[in-house]
């Protein structure tokens, strides 16, 4: 009843906003509707994508209560981010009810997804102060995409790479100390002068960390990067970005319920990113480049023999957009990946992507948009998958009717194929399965959004996804191991699988609200509503198919008051609870979290101090089984810009 309830009331603000749409002029819709490139790598506004697009700018990131970028992306309407630690530390993200595999993450365009698995996508190798903006893209992709584009896709674009829109001179630093010996650095800037221009920044974040069993819950995490554009010509440019990035921490129950766990964990990595473009008229070609190495050193306890885990990635493409006619755009391209690793404990292996696609914008009319995609993706020895897409808009005014459908596919990853394959004898634990094939899924979404003058924009949406040959962990006998010769008779493992068929169901209710009430005073707010249904065909439980949340409601708010700013960070999500009696763990049904953060400013708001809570009601939760997080955690620091 409870969730017919909430079903109808969705529907209920779409329509009531499509009758207030239809008595609406053209207003202005730019702060709510700005140019997007992600859903069909043109840029047009969001609201002629025919796809909900959720974007939030850099600079909010210094205005909330947050510390890295997966915890901004905590509070964006459409995501759910499953801590294992505060910070920054690690997180898997979702999207619309897929595992943490299914989220696409790029930076520029360029894949961040790692080849040895999707808990590293959180890892994200740039500096708050480097974002111009981060653009949600939710709902299938593939077409575009490829491999990982199932939920959504997550495309942070920094302002050297997208130096042409004339970004301001900036320059700021926030120092900040806490609780728990935490401290932290958050340092960069943007510089554009004629035909160059560099951003660089650094962010670090460190603390003894909180007590778990037996030991403390510490963490050291650094990023650094620094990006480069110079327009040779008026029609060639070229841009190029390096960054490091390290996380050191105490990993105890990540990724097991054992009580012989205490393990910790370093991950650090390097990205090199090159791109070439040539824009002349209605022309575009753009060559992209990039190379990820990853090393990742895992201690399940003192004593063991450490997981050492290289991974790389190297990845290419060429994308050529043609402006056909006034209303009319083509875009194909070819991208490679090489994805490689070098382990102790899943051994060595590299697996080649191909893929070569296409995609057309035309618009009929006035008001009238679709889009017919295709790829072809040829991985590894599999067989080649056709992954096509069509999608649907239709705006008039300040109202957006909009249709999507589509297919997507995700390769299992080097740790789901391989893991505890290369060890002299595996007692228990998870144990890959070379024999994976692709996932598949057919996914269908309408929806609407509805703009009121700059202020207000509300979406809805509808979606649904019938998943084949998922993949996941699935607890197996040895006498059902697959391969048995380093297992031993008495053993406890989980298997890699393809599970038979999951069908996904949700609605997704986004609000945001920008309000200069004053010179003085201005008022912003992002909030959203998701409902999820999923239905599985395996009669035994599996480990992620049913880890999303069942309800997610989350918003990040802000209010500046000549020198005063407040802002907010809240969600409230609830889930299938779990519990993990040997380590006396558990999940509850629910939780809710609230984050606040108050400061002043002096010097013509170049500078500023601030106090910050985390986790305000001190609520004890988990967002997965076996990592409790932080209680109510006390800041405050200085920050300063110009």
């Amino acid at each position: 009843m409870k969730k017919r309830c909430f079903t109808t009331l969705a529907f209920a603000q779409l329509l009531f906003a499509a009758q207030l749409a239809s008595a609406q002029t053209v207003s202005e819709e730019t702060s709510l509707d700005p140019v997007t490139v992600t859903s069909s790598l043109i840029e047009k506004r969001s609201s002629e994508t025919g796809r909900n697009i959720t974007i939030v700018k850099g600079e909010t990131f210094a205005e909330l209560p947050v510390h890295s970028v997966d915890e901004l992306l905590k509070y964006v309407p459409g995501i759910e981010i499953q801590a294992r630690g505060p910070q920054g530390l690690q997180s898997d993200i979702t999207m619309r009810g897929g595992t943490f595999q299914q989220v696409l993450v790029i930076i520029d365009g360029i894949r961040v997804n790692d080849p040895n698995t999707g808990h590293f996508s959180s890892y994200i190798p740039i500096v708050p102060a480097q974002i111009d903006r981060i653009e949600v893209l939710k709902g299938a992709s593939s077409a575009i995409y490829g491999s990982d584009a199932v939920g959504g896709v997550i495309n942070i674009i920094t302002k050297s790479f997208s130096a042409a829109k004339q970004h301001k001179n900036t320059l700021q630093a926030q120092v900040s100390a806490g609780e728990y010996n935490y401290k932290s650095l958050h340092a960069g800037g943007f510089f554009q002068k004629n035909n160059f221009s560099v951003d660089a920044g650094v962010l670090t974040n460190h603390s003894d960390g909180v007590a778990q069993r037996g030991i403390r819950g510490y963490f050291h995490n650094t990023s650094a990067s620094v990006g480069l554009n110079y327009l040779i010509h008026p029609y060639f440019h070229i841009a190029y970005r390096a960054a490091y990035d390290k996380r050191d921490f105490a990993a105890q129950n990540f990724y097991t319920t054992f009580a012989s766990d205490t393990a910790s964990e370093v991950v650090d990595s390097w990205w090199h990113q090159l791109r070439a473009g040539y824009e002349k008229g209605s022309s575009k070609l753009t060559i992209d480049a990039g190379y990820k190495f990853l090393h990742d050193e895992f201690l399940f306890t003192p004593h063991a023999t450490p997981n050492n885990n290289k991974s790389t990635l190297l990845q290419s493409q060429l994308t050529y957009h043609q402006q056909v006619a006034d209303g009319s755009a083509i875009v194909t391209g070819l991208s490679f990946q090489q994805k490689s690793i070098n382990s102790n404990d899943r051994g060595m292996h590299t697996i080649n992507v191909a893929a070569p696609f296409i995609s057309l914008v035309q618009h009929i009319g006035a008001y009238m948009m679709i889009q017919p995609s295709a790829r072809l993706e040829l991985i590894g020895k599999n067989k080649p998958e056709l992954i096509p897409q069509l999608t649907f808009s239709y705006k008039r005014n300040g109202l957006q009717l909009r249709a999507s459908g589509g297919k997507t596919i995700r390769d299992a990853d080097f740790t789901e194929r391989y893991n505890n394959y290369n060890k002299t004898q595996v007692k228990s634990g998870r144990i890959g399965n070379p024999g994976l094939l692709p996932e598949h899924a057919w996914n269908y979404e309408a929806g609407a959004d509805w703009f009121y003058k700059s202020k207000l924009k509300v979406s809805g949406t509808f979606f649904q996804r019938f998943h084949t040959k998922l993949i996941d962990w699935i607890n197996t006998p040895y006498t059902d191991m697959p391969r048995k010769d380093n297992l031993v008779t008495n053993g406890v493992y989980a298997l890699a699988k393809n599970i038979s068929e999951v069908t996904t169901t949700g609605i997704e209710s986004d609000i945001q609200y920008n309000n200069r009430i004053s010179e003085k005073q201005n008022m912003q707010i992002n909030a959203g509503l998701i409902w999820l249904y999923s239905k599985t065909s395996e009669a035994q439980t599996s480990f992620y198919i049913n880890s999303h949340a069942r309800f997610i409601g989350n918003f990040m708010a802000l209010y500046n008051y000549g020198p005063v700013a407040l802002s907010l960070t809240g969600i409230y999500k609830t889930r299938q609870p779990q519990e993990a009696s040997a380590i006396n763990a558990y999940v509850s049904k629910d939780y809710f979290l609230l984050n606040a953060r108050a400061s002043y400013s002096i010097l013509q708001n170049k500078l500023a101090a601030f106090v910050q809570a985390d986790n305000v009601f001190d609520r004890a939760y988990s967002d997965l089984l076996g990592t409790p997080m932080p209680g109510r955690w006390l800041q405050g620091g200085i920050s300063f810009k110009m």
